[in-house]
């Protein structure tokens, strides 16, 4: 995937539509729309940096799908953004029940490579 494809996805994961990014990163609206295109253009090295940070991700990861820290580990197979997105509707109490899984799989672990 491209910068276009990721922008797609990212607006969609966040649930921002074009005008809020255009707010957000100082960009206009209609350039944006033009990187969503099907032949858009890519943007300059000042707009990538600008939308990365008004979405809160690195220019990278909208250029290549991915952070540099994902390339030294090895894939974690779901999508972890989709992980996140599920954890975060959960209400207070479940989100506790979940972290406190995540840690006692976590103990498991460290204690059997012992």
């Amino acid at each position: 995937m491209g910068f276009k494809e990721n922008l797609k996805a990212e607006l969609a994961y966040k649930d921002i539509l074009i005008k809020e990014l255009a707010v957000l990163s100082g960009v206009n609206r209609r350039t944006i729309d033009n990187y969503l295109r099907e032949n858009g253009s890519v943007p300059s090295a000042d707009a990538a940096v600008r939308i990365a940070g008004a979405l809160g991700v690195t220019v990278e990861y909208l250029i290549t799908g991915q952070e540099q820290q994902e390339r030294n580990n090895p894939p974690l197979g779901p999508d972890p953004k989709v992980i996140l997105k599920n954890i975060e509707a959960l209400n207070k109490r479940d989100r506790k029940i979940v972290l406190n899984l995540i840690k006692s799989l976590k103990e498991m672990e460290v204690s059997e490579k012992k």
